[in-house]
């Protein structure tokens, strides 16, 4: 819902603009992304048994359902 008020009966004080402050990335040399990380055969494994999970419960639920 827009607020159909006048201006002067929005605000009460004047909005100042904030100066921007930068913070310290420290984190910077820590983080990867996913494609240039490496990942073992136990991760794959993982992937796909959670992947025949939801596939199970997407389409076997239902099946089992009807």
């Amino acid at each position: 819902m827009a607020d159909q008020s006048e201006p002067s009966k929005r605000r009460d004080v004047d909005e100042k603009p904030q100066p921007h402050q930068e913070s310290e990335d420290t984190t910077a040399s820590e983080r990867t992304t996913a494609p240039q990380s490496a990942y073992t055969s136990s991760h794959v494994g993982t992937g796909l048994v959670v992947l025949l999970v939801g596939l199970l419960v997407v389409f076997g639920v239902p099946l089992l359902l009807t």
